[in-house]
């Protein structure tokens, strides 16, 4: 031993110098991380050809080791920590030989290389970091955090507080638009801080809602850090289920679980979107009360007043709450009373198994003692009775063939049981119905005739759709029924659309939020999955980038409209028709749902291609793609090297060695709370993305291998590592700032501004750890 460590224990010090050393040395992170890897490597291959370093391990021979193992105790829970008295034995630090350990070091690196950047399933999901990339970048060039600073400064300014304020809100929405921290919080200080500061605004809250404001991008969706968490997290999960499974004598996870142990970026999404929500809250709160208790820091502002013309108190309670909130009561109370619901009549030529097995059964008597601990007795006796129903033939598992006649059957049960009013149909007339009365709150002087003549429009087609199209009708002939009342309510919508571009709020507002509610609801609702929603999101930034700088030069912006809507167009007929040419029959109207889409696709791709051919004459397309690129490279960049890291610590047993460490705590939660306050603490040093890619693969097996809720554990450390941005001395949000900053503000003001958002941090991380509720809400409303 030397100075008395074990060799692992002086391994890890060793590679964890190192790697803070050249990661403070100013070479750049990606190299600094990949150098230290082969510094390390070396220095313990030299001392462990000198017999310097050496490890000790358990004798698997002894008969100690062998009473224990028979005695029904786990592999994966005897380690020297738990059983310190087991016989043990001295071996070399590397089994074989540091070149035995090169040899394979240098196998696992090509195929890790290959499993996870070039070929393997996660490279797909990996491909949304640079789509979400190229759409936040793209955003934050088409000044888009200029003018909704303006606008919501304008909003909130005369509250007390308010320009802090507006800047949580407008960093909200930046967040979920673009998701960029250092472009968020540089755009903000150079917008925001001067103002704050010429407005008698404390410096230190000026900097700390700034800087914190800035990093919610890191846990609102679409996040970057979720989409690089998800995707290790989601291998972690399996693999660390699967091994829960083997250590307890199952076979498998879905035997232990009775479901498949798997989480998907899709679903953290959903799980992220209200810890995002309440942390901005915790913000704005901090700085509502902070002006109350100091208002000579932190006074109202007037800058002119709200935009838009102004209107009395009854008519905005009327319209911009009463009317909405009926509205979307009546849909939600629709579809609980069974008024509106799917009316889709698709009956499977398979049919569905009568009953899914609740658990297995058939398993080994160990297996049968760990099932009945984790689900219960009552559980396993349902689940029993269940399976002698299956083996007497009462009830079948197993998908079938059905008849014709069942298939007539199951239809015809289908119509008797469908909704009057389709859930789509209801869905879009309830959404320009919201825009014709948020149109009409916006100016109370206006003429109401269009806007009467569209709510009409919306009252008709839903009658239309409940007294005269049934269920069976053909999305041909449903679309010409509906035509009149669809042309009656767009006609009223169309005008609402005038009256909100004129105002200010909204017209700055409303693209942005359609682009947020695109990419996000397309996520959350299951469409698609986060690559193909990154693309549309990209898609729909640079056409929104695109028709901004045509508006500033005084140029028509049609051609970007037309895509817009073509796209538009063409979702709802990719909805609504089956649009394959290769079955056997294609009817009349299927063909002409195929040529129209076929026409709104080459409008649309036509439309991205000027809008392209628009941000390249203007000087703005290069320099997108030069950070896009920039930014992806030096992401895949710290993946490489941060793998050939790991590869060294799992080399000598390192990795092992503090997962037993971690196991030899009896209880889960102590494991959780001791790798949070571990992440909390390696956030003042490291920054999100050498915690993700070098610490939770180490940990990850330890707190995704217990009965821990994955999407919690996820969100949970999702948030910890949003801190590492805000906490000194290399808290990336502050250097972002200081390089921004007036020559007034110091270091200091921003070092003593952003602790208590620090210490809001913590204290929004106690909240999700007593409330796990807040994480799982969201998902428990979405069927997987």
């Amino acid at each position: 031993m030397l100075f008395g460590l074990d060799g692992v224990e002086v391994g890890l010090i060793i590679v964890f110098s190192c790697l803070f050393a050249g990661i403070m040395s100013g070479f750049p992170v990606a190299f600094a991380i990949g150098g230290s890897a082969l510094i390390s490597f070396g220095l313990l291959a030299y001392l462990d050809s000198t017999g310097l370093l050496t490890r000790e391990v358990i004798d698997t021979s002894s008969e100690a080791y062998k009473s224990l193992r028979n005695s029904g105790v786990p592999l994966i829970e005897i380690s020297q920590f738990r059983y310190p008295d087991l016989p043990q034995v001295t071996i070399p630090l590397f089994e074989g030989g540091w070149e035995r350990a090169l040899n394979r070091n240098l196998s696992f690196i090509v195929n890790r290389m290959n499993e996870r950047v070039i070929a393997g399933q996660s490279i797909e999901t990996l491909l949304a970091v640079l789509m979400f990339v190229l759409m936040g970048i793209t955003l934050e060039r088409s000044r888009i955090a200029n003018d909704l600073l303006t606008t919501m400064a304008r909003v909130f300014g005369p509250l007390p507080g308010g320009l802090a304020v507006s800047v949580v809100v407008v960093g909200a929405f930046l967040a979920a638009s673009t998701g960029i921290v250092g472009a968020t919080v540089v755009t903000m200080g150079l917008l925001s801080l001067p103002t704050m500061l010429r407005n008698n605004y404390s410096p230190e809250l000026a900097t700390g809602v700034i800087s914190a404001s800035g990093t919610l991008g890191q846990i609102i969706p679409p996040s970057i850090v979720i989409v690089l968490l998800g995707t290790l997290a989601g291998d972690l999960y399996a693999a660390a289920q699967e091994d829960r499974a083997r250590a307890v004598g199952c076979s498998d996870a879905l035997t232990y679980l009775g479901e498949a142990a798997v989480i998907s970026v899709g679903t953290l999404f959903q799980a992220a979107i209200l810890p995002g929500i309440f942390l901005a809250f915790l913000y704005a709160a901090y700085a509502f009360g902070y002006a109350l208790l100091n208002p000579a820091k932190a006074p109202p502002v007037m800058t002119g007043g709200a935009p838009g013309e102004r209107i009395t108190r009854l008519h905005a309670l009327t319209w911009f709450l009463l009317v909405p909130a009926g509205i979307v009561a009546f849909a939600v109370a629709s579809n609980a009373v069974n008024l509106s619901g799917s009316q889709d009549m698709t009956v499977d030529s398979v049919g569905d198994a009568s009953a899914r097995a609740i658990l297995r059964t058939n398993v080994s008597e160990q297996c049968k003692d760990a099932i009945i601990q984790l689900h219960g007795q009552e559980k396993w006796d349902e689940a029993v009775v269940q399976q002698e129903r299956i083996n007497a033939g009462e009830i079948s598992t197993e998908a079938k063939a059905l008849t014709s006649e069942e298939i007539t059957s199951a239809r015809q049960s289908l119509i008797e049981n469908a909704a009057p009013i389709g859930s789509g149909v209801l869905v879009f007339f309830v959404v320009l119905g919201l825009i014709m009365t948020t149109a009409y709150g916006t100016r109370q002087s206006m003429q109401p005739r269009p806007l009467l003549i569209g709510g009409g429009g919306v009252l008709l087609a839903l009658a239309v759709d409940a007294f005269l199209i049934s269920p069976e009708m053909s999305p041909g002939t449903k679309a010409l029924f509906l035509s009149i009342p669809t042309f009656l309510a767009v006609y009223g919508c169309w005008n609402a659309a005038k009256i909100l571009s004129q105002n200010e709020l909204f017209r700055v507002v409303f693209p942005p939020l359609v682009l947020i509610v695109a990419v996000l609801g397309s996520i959350l609702g299951g469409i698609t999955n986060p690559t193909p929603a990154a693309a549309l999101g990209a898609s729909g930034a640079i056409m929104l980038a695109a028709y901004r700088k045509l508006r500033d030069t005084g140029r028509s912006g049609r051609p970007v409209i037309a895509a817009s809507f073509a796209v538009v167009i063409l979702i709802l007929i990719g909805v609504n028709f089956d649009l394959r040419t290769g079955i056997k029959h294609v009817t009349f109207e299927n063909w002409v749902a195929i040529i129209l889409g076929l026409a709104t696709y080459h409008i649309a791709f036509g439309g991205l291609l000027f809008s392209c051919w628009v941000l390249l004459r203007t000087a703005v397309l290069k320099p997108v793609v030069r950070e896009t690129a920039k930014v992806t490279s030096m992401v895949f960049a710290i993946l490489i090297g941060s793998q050939v890291l790991n590869l060294v610590v799992i080399s000598f047993g390192g990795e092992h060695y503090i997962q037993e460490l971690l196991r030899s705590f009896e209880r889960e939660w102590v494991v959780f709370l001791i790798v949070m306050l571990v992440l909390f603490v390696l956030g003042f040093v490291l920054d999100f993305l050498e915690i993700i890619y070098i610490v939770i693969p180490i940990v990850g097996p330890v707190i995704y291998g217990g009965s821990l809720d994955p999407k919690w554990v996820t969100i949970m450390v999702a948030v910890n590592l949003q801190t590492s941005f805000l906490t000194p001395p290399f808290g990336f949000a502050l250097f972002y700032l200081r390089g921004v900053a007036p020559k007034e503000v110091t270091t200091a003001h921003i070092y003593r501004g952003v602790f208590p958002f620090v210490l809001i941090q913590v204290f929004g991380l106690a909240i999700l750890w007593l409330f796990p509720s807040i994480v799982t809400f969201v998902p428990s409303l979405f069927p997987h």
